[in-house]
Formats: C-alpha cells, sequence, structure tokens
C-alpha cells in the first residue's frame, strides 16, 4: 500500500495532540488560576480537577500512540494482523477509561455543587465522543477479528 495513504491521518494525529499537550501545559494552569479567582469559594477544588484532567491525559495519548502505531501496520500491509486487533483493544479501553474518569470527575463536580453548567456540559460533550470512540474501536475489533479468521481459513485451504 502507498505510504501516502495514511498521511493525512498521521497529520490529524500529530495536530490533535500537539493541542491538547498545548493546552495541558499552559492553558489548564492558567485556567484553573482564573476560575480559582473568579470564584474563591471553590479555589480548594483548583488541584483536584487538574489532578483529574491531567489523568485523563495519560490514556488519550496513549490511544494515540496506538493509533499511529496501527497506521504505521496499515502502511506496511499488516493491517488484518493480530497486532492490530491488539492496538483497537488498547484504543478502545482508552476511550472507555477517559469515559470513567470524566464521570468520576462529574460526579464529583456536581456533589461539591460546584457544577457550572457550561463546565458539565464539556464534560458530557467529551465523555458522549470517547464512549463512541470506544463503540466505534470495539466494533472495528470485532470486524478485524473476522476479517482475520477468515484470512486464515483462506490460507489453510490453498
Amino acid at each position: 500500500m502507498n505510504r501516502n495513504s495514511t498521511l493525512y491521518l498521521k497529520i490529524a494525529l500529530s495536530i490533535m495532540g500537539l493541542i491538547v499537550l498545548t493546552l495541558c501545559i499552559f492553558w489548564l494552569p492558567w485556567q484553573a488560576g482564573v476560575f480559582a479567582f473568579m470564584y474563591p469559594e471553590f479555589s480548594y477544588l483548583k488541584y483536584p480537577l487538574l489532578i483529574g484532567l491531567y489523568m485523563t491525559a495519560v490514556p488519550f495519548f496513549f490511544a494515540l500512540y496506538q493509533a499511529w502505531k496501527l497506521l504505521n501496520a496499515i502502511d506496511r500491509n499488516q493491517a488484518f494482523s493480530k497486532t492490530a486487533v491488539k492496538r483497537l483493544i488498547s484504543i478502545k479501553y482508552c476511550a472507555a477509561a477517559i469515559f470513567l474518569l470524566y464521570l468520576i470527575g462529574e460526579i464529583f463536580i456536581i456533589s461539591q455543587n460546584a457544577g457550572n453548567p457550561g463546565i458539565v456540559l464539556m464534560g458530557m460533550i467529551i465523555m458522549f465522543s470517547s464512549i463512541v470512540i470506544s463503540i466505534f474501536a470495539a466494533l472495528l475489533q470485532k470486524l478485524l477479528k473476522n476479517a482475520l479468521m477468515l484470512k486464515e481459513e483462506n490460507e489453510l485451504t490453498v
């Protein structure tokens, strides 16, 4: 397969990774300080929320890495392999982990009566997106596993 076939997806992954890394390094700490200044009654939540957001960045970057490796496998004509299925499983679990971490965070924020509608809505959007990605990765994993089984059956009959 042509190596350029996945180039646009690799560029998109790189841009997503750089944007999230930049947000984690510069914007999140600044924004947490702004919220702590604007709402001093909730300033005690500054560091727990930052830690929670940074915890969600770990599975995000691991999923990006797995997607990058999957695209490399596609470039090497190894799309129908057990390692590709394992990478999809990893992506599925990373998206589910992001969903669970945000769910815990949303419950924590609401239990502290700090549920700003904009923050809760953003969390819900991220939760919905991550669960859709998890379901889509599970579907692709199942399809790829079935295709791999058919490929092995065809190799045995020839």
